[in-house]
């Protein structure tokens, strides 16, 4: 930390206040307003948070200038070709990559985490067969903690951690029963032979008639995938899982608070509405006049999939998973599907096109998770649980740092009132 400050003056009272500059490993400096009330007795004004930082984290790292993204100081170039997800999950979670013994060790205890209770199956039921998978998700994991109360004791670091592996083994089990429901096919039990992605989608498409082997392709793919996702810093979901576990409450109940952000979709809804707005556009004839559209400001059309609001240059993510994008629709995509043809229609003109060149809209992670899901059979609702799955690892990473700095204070954001002044009450009869 640097010994910078920066002085604030109020020219109405004469006071002053010395704020201090510090400065992270990377990023921008930061000022801390912390005394800014205290001393001053005003408060900062800063709609979404896009100026403040609201925790110190060693965990992600983006610089959406130069298109860098960190885990726990690892690119993530290199974590995507020579990593696997189990590895990115301990990694986000301890700190540092495992040793052989260490990945082998962990390995073995998420697996072992993946059953759920068996009286949770009748919880399922409860939920309309047509449930969005979102909305089933947010209410099981929230109820894990009815199931699972003997890790809920925030306080103690085993607890803590016996969470943090319950939550990512047993998150892809829930999120193949919320598809299998929707179907009213059986459940099918996790399999500890197979990998944590080949298990997903062992439970998600295979029945008990028939002999299911996971297509490598669509393993690979899916652990791709999932290593993008696992964290990006201090999103949406992610503070709103920090701001629920501020107050102490259980993990699983912070988690099902993430997952119900996530559902949004301008974070994690937003592949689903790639597909969207590809089955809109309807056909390849009708790209010019949607693409058209979406450069006329005075249109609400939007392409969705297109830039990102952290990232100003290509996002990283993008382009790794490109080439695994065209590498699943050549294998695994029908070529005939008019989805596909539209969508690499619109990344050929992103890529080329100057008005998407000098906003620097080009294809993001998004735009090619939905096309890469929907050529592994994924229905569309099932997107943003798959992404889910994935931010897990993250999430909990989060949660547990959270939990054990003691910086940490139960968040309070201020606000500017606006709203009315002080009123007298009338009573009914005289209004």
């Amino acid at each position: 930390m640097s010994e910078r400050h920066i002085t604030i003056t109020d020219n109405k009272s004469g006071k002053s206040v010395d704020l201090e500059v510090k400065t992270g490993t990377h990023g921008p400096p930061t000022v801390d307003v912390s005394g800014l009330y205290k001393d001053l007795g005003y408060f900062t004004f800063d709609p979404g948070f896009m100026s403040t930082a609201s925790c110190h984290s060693q965990i992600t790292f983006i610089d959406g200038d130069e298109g860098i993204l960190l885990y726990r100081g690892y690119p993530i170039e290199q974590l995507a070709e020579k990593s696997n997800y189990l590895e990115i999950c301990y990694l986000m979670t301890y700190g540092a990559l495992p040793s052989p013994n260490q990945l082998e060790n962990y390995s073995s205890m998420i697996v072992h985490h993946t059953m759920l209770h068996e009286s949770l199956k009748t919880f399922f039921n409860g939920f309309h067969y047509d449930a969005h998978p979102m909305a089933i998700m947010v209410g099981v994991v929230g109820s894990l903690s009815a199931f699972y109360h003997d890790s809920t004791n925030i306080q103690d670091p085993v607890c803590r951690e016996i969470s943090a592996h319950r939550l990512i083994a047993k998150m892809p089990t829930i999120a193949a029963a919320c598809y299998k429901h929707s179907l009213g096919e059986p459940f099918q039990y996790p399999r500890n032979n197979l990998s944590y992605c080949g298990n997903l989608l062992h439970m998600m498409f295979s029945v008990p008639t028939e002999e299911y082997v996971p297509d490598p392709i669509a393993e690979k793919a899916l652990n791709l995938l999932f290593i993008l996702h696992a964290d990006h810093e201090q999103n949406a979901s992610t503070s709103t899982v920090r701001l629920a576990g501020s107050s102490g409450a259980n993990p699983f109940a912070c988690i099902s608070a993430g997952i119900a952000s996530l559902w949004g979709p301008a974070h994690g809804g937003a592949n689903e509405a790639v597909l969207d707005m590809l089955h809109e556009i309807g056909d390849v004839a009708s790209i010019p006049k949607y693409i058209a559209k979406a450069k006329d400001k005075n249109d609400p059309f939007r392409l969705m999939g297109f830039g990102h609001r952290v990232y100003k240059n290509f996002d990283p993510r993008a382009t790794i998973i490109r080439k695994t994008c065209h590498e699943v629709l050549e294998k695994l995509g029908d070529q005939s599907n008019p989805l596909f043809e539209m969508a690499l229609q619109l990344e050929e003109i992103a890529l080329q096109d100057p008005y998407f060149q000098e906003r620097k809209l080009y294809p993001n992670v998004d735009f090619y998770s939905g096309i890469i899901y929907k050529a592994l059979g994924i229905p569309t609702n099932m997107f943003t649980v798959m992404f889910a799955i994935a931010r897990t690892s993250g999430w909990v990473a989060h949660w547990m740092e959270m939990i054990s700095d003691p910086r940490q204070r139960i968040s309070r954001p201020r606000q500017l009132y606006d709203g009315a002044a002080t009123r007298d009450y009338v009573s009914i009869d005289q209004r």
